[in-house]
């Protein structure tokens, strides 16, 4: 664990926390409800500790981790903390929680994987008119994001949180991506 300052971002409001919760299992419940990782200036101010009590904290709860017969495990990826499945269940996952999508669309969802944020046009030009049956697929199993272009008619088409949960690809993996995600179940076809 480091002690190197990170960015801060807007502290968080905190959350009432039951009393006489010990603060590890307070991190746990946040790492748990905010289902993403966290830096540890993000978890200090959601549990309402300063950094170097929330670092000590945390390691108290990766060691308990570490010593238990568990299907989780706090994850460390860079300067980010995550509760996640451990990634030897990947095969028990990849079998309970198949990704349901033709050949065509995790074709089309690599080329966004690969660009990492496409216009909508851009990505039809590059994968056909047939793009569009695609990507209502991947929104509709929320896989990609779309925003509207500030400027033009055109969307702007980006990776969600789940394609990072789903896929073996996290996002520091990525050319030119460095939020890391943590690791992930699935490999990406391309």
């Amino acid at each position: 664990m480091t002690s190197t300052p990170e960015p801060e971002s807007a502290p968080e409001a905190s959350p009432e926390l039951p009393a006489g919760l010990s603060l590890p299992a307070r991190l746990e419940a946040i790492l748990y409800l905010k289902g993403r990782p966290l830096s540890l200036g993000e978890l200090a101010a959601i549990a309402a500790v300063d950094r170097d009590e929330a670092e000590l904290g945390l390691i108290t709860l990766m060691a308990d981790y570490a010593h238990r017969d568990t299907a989780l495990e706090i994850r460390q990826d860079g300067r980010t903390y995550a509760l996640q499945l451990r990634e030897s269940l990947a095969d028990l996952v990849q079998s309970l929680l198949p990704v349901d999508l033709s050949t065509a669309a995790l074709r089309t969802l690599a080329t966004i994987a690969l660009k990492k944020r496409i216009l909508q046009s851009d990505l039809v030009e590059l994968r056909g008119s047939g793009a569009y049956e695609h990507i209502k697929e991947l929104l509709a199993q929320d896989f990609i994001e779309r925003k509207r272009q500030s400027e033009g008619r055109s969307y702007w088409l980006s990776l969600s949180e789940k394609f990072h949960r789903t896929f073996a690809v996290r996002r520091d993996d990525l050319p030119g991506q460095h939020d890391d995600a943590g690791p992930t179940q699935q490999a990406l076809p391309l």
